[in-house]
């Protein structure tokens, strides 16, 4: 007992903390399956239906052999692509916990600005295009998803077919207008939903494997090869829509840093993907049981009785894939800004608890407006489908390219190891995109126009802005040598008492509004800090590197240099980094509470030097419009903030 009073832990002290992690534990996997897995858990309601449409432009003749390597199809498709190419591999390509395409395209620009390696710039270019096939996968996603749920109203009622589309179209409308109150709330029953929807489909499953258990046999992979080599042709167009089967793969990855790859792993392998099995499973048992049920295999392998609860179900689950893609959509164009491929944007935090919520009002509209227009053009989940095959392909095969770069840069595995483990998976990524490259004119040119739109933009907004960095440059002038023309008194001024804060691109030029002050109102402040704002290739910077400072040469002319590091995730806080300075480097203590601060503000114009090509540069002058208001993006106080304007052509 001497020892207990000491400080030594009993048994009954060690099993509660052991409990309270393992409760911690189960909290982040019943977390993480309500936002991670919403996409790819509700794939069963429409993968099969749509390989034996037979509307398809190429379609798939229900037989006993055909089912049996359909269905194997699906379920090795799913182990290679999800199981081993993200949840065994890619998750272990992480930048600083995060994952997803954008944190591979920073690794790639990192190594790339260190080594100058153009191959890895190529690589990040490709990457940019993935990232811009994901908007298109956030605009198909939820059309095709709250549509193939609310199809169920037609099993149920066939008199409800006319109703479909006006409902689906009323359930988006609220999804976005939702969005600004941000998935907090919501979010806490997400995960039971999911738990819920998941059991529900594996037990329907179950049902229609009792009702023909040989189809377990398609679980053998020489019925997936077989199928492949005997009936190739039948096989390679069936692969345009077996690749539904695993759309939302890449959500598992980008939602890392959220949940952590071991959460992840353990819902993905212990609940969804048995499931998903089991779902797919039972809808093969029940078309061979009843090839007339191919009209909706996953509504109707439900008992009667169960048929709308089960609707209801698929339309809450649908509606969380949807929310889970539209917050990754907010995430990607975040991050997109912070590292320079679109312009400022403006982000609201929807959370005070998880870092992660965002909502990005204009990325919202685009989305609400782009998925009505998708659903009543294309009106089934069946039409939507080419194009959503194609989107999901590209994703995952550049996510593919990027990783096995990545692991060999990364890791010491054997090169021949990699190359193996590459050519395989690429090469069944690549079989998935040359079937759904069949689907062109049927509707997978879709994702590729959003892409080629979204690639465009962002690598005009790019290169417009390397040109108006350095327009800056020139017109700014050194800051050393301005700095010394105030120390020596070449241009005379008069110090005001207060601080003055002049944001600026960095520390080598001098900031517009400054040079503008002296020049013109011949006055500058007591203090005057010159601050740069850097976005590190990580998601967050900790405290200790938040601000550094840089006293330009001299220790006492109330003139400093301040840098402020925020992560790629983060919203720039600038008064709260400012607050972190020690007043002994900053040449006297500053008076933050009644700080002035002071922008320039850039009018863009055309201009005729062969900058770009003349559409580009309108482009990018049109992209500039959208642009968030600076003092708002860097937490500026507005009763407080200059304006100074200027132009630059490009």
């Amino acid at each position: 007992m001497a020892g207990d009073r000491h400080g030594t832990a009993t048994p009954s002290a060690e099993s509660g903390r052991g409990g309270a992690r393992d409760a911690v534990r189960l909290a982040v996997v019943v977390g993480a399956l309500g936002v991670v897995f919403g996409d790819i858990g509700t794939s069963p309601i429409y993968t099969l239906q749509t390989v034996f449409n037979p509307d398809d432009p190429h379609p798939v003749p229900v037989s006993t052999d055909n089912v049996y390597g359909v269905v194997s199809l699906i379920f090795w498709s799913v182990t290679v692509i999800v199981t081993v190419t993200y949840v065994l591999l890619a998750m272990r390509a992480d930048n600083e916990g995060e994952g997803g395409i954008m944190a591979l395209i920073t690794l790639l620009r990192r190594w790339s600005g260190q080594r100058g390696r153009r191959g890895a710039a190529v690589l990040a270019g490709l990457g940019i295009f993935g990232a811009s096939l994901f908007f298109g996968d956030s605009m198909i996603t939820p059309a095709i998803s709250v549509l193939s749920a609310v199809e169920g109203l037609k099993i149920v009622e066939p008199s409800l077919d006319s109703a479909v589309v006006p409902v689906t179209a009323v359930i988006i409308v609220v999804l976005f207008l939702v969005q600004r109150r941000g998935t907090a709330a919501v979010g806490r029953v997400f995960g039971p939903v999911m738990i819920v929807w998941f059991l529900a489909i594996g037990t329907c499953g179950v049902v229609g494997i009792t009702e023909h258990p040989d189809i377990l046999k398609a679980l053998w992979p020489s019925y997936a090869l077989g199928f492949l080599v005997h009936h190739f042709g039948t096989a390679f167009f069936a692969l345009a829509a077996v690749v539904l089967a695993v759309t939302g793969a890449e959500a598992l990855y980008a939602d890392m840093g959220h949940f952590g790859r071991r959460a992840i792993t353990r819902g993905w392998l212990f609940l969804v993907f048995p499931a998903c099995v089991l779902s797919y499973l039972g809808q093969g048992a029940l078309i061979l049981h009843d090839p007339a049920k191919i009209s909706g295999p996953f509504f109707l392998l439900v008992p009667e009785w169960g048929r709308w609860p089960m609707v209801l179900l698929a339309t809450a689950a649908t509606v969380i894939a949807s929310q889970a893609v539209i917050t990754g959509a907010y995430s990607v164009a975040s991050q997109a800004a912070q590292l320079g491929y679109l312009p400022r944007l403006r982000v609201a935090h929807t959370s005070e608890s998880t870092i992660g919520q965002i909502y990005v009002p204009w990325i919202n509209w685009l989305l609400m407006v782009s998925v009505l227009t998708l659903v009543f053009a294309f009106r089934s989940s069946a039409a939507l489908a080419y194009a959503f095959g194609m989107a999901v392909t590209g994703t995952i095969t550049i996510t593919t390219l990027l990783f096995f770069y990545i692991a060999r840069e990364r890791w010491s595995t054997p090169r021949w190891v990699l190359a193996a483990g590459a050519a395989v998976l690429l090469f069944v990524d690549l079989l998935f995109v040359a079937a759904n490259m069949t689907k062109l004119v049927h509707g997978a040119w879709l994702p590729l126009l959003i892409a080629l739109t979204a690639f465009t933009i962002m690598t005009t907004w790019q290169r417009g802005r390397s040109i108006v960095t350095e327009e800056r440059v020139r017109h700014e002038g050194p800051l050393r040598e301005f700095v010394d023309d105030l120390g020596s008194g070449k241009v005379p001024t008069v110090r005001i008492p207060g601080t003055a804060v002049f944001l600026n691109r960095g520390k080598q030029t001098a900031p517009l509004a400054l040079r503008a002050n002296v020049q013109h109102n011949h006055v500058r402040h007591e203090h005057v800090v010159i601050l740069s704002v850097e976005t590190e290739p990580v998601p967050r910077v900790p405290a200790d590197r938040r601000v550094s400072v840089d006293s330009l040469g001299y220790a006492d002319d109330g003139i400093i240099h301040v840098t402020a590091r925020f992560g790629y995730m983060e919203t720039p806080d600038v008064p709260g980094a400012l607050a972190l300075l020690d007043p002994a480097d900053t040449e006297g203590p500053l008076r933050l509470d009644e700080a002035s601060y002071f922008l320039s503000k850039i009018d863009l114009r055309r201009g005729s030097a062969p900058t770009m090509a003349p559409w580009r540069k309108r482009l990018f002058v049109a992209t500039s419009y959208i642009t968030a208001d600076a003092a708002e993006h860097f937490g500026l106080p507005l009763d407080r903030t200059v304006v100074m304007g200027s132009h630059i052509e490009v």
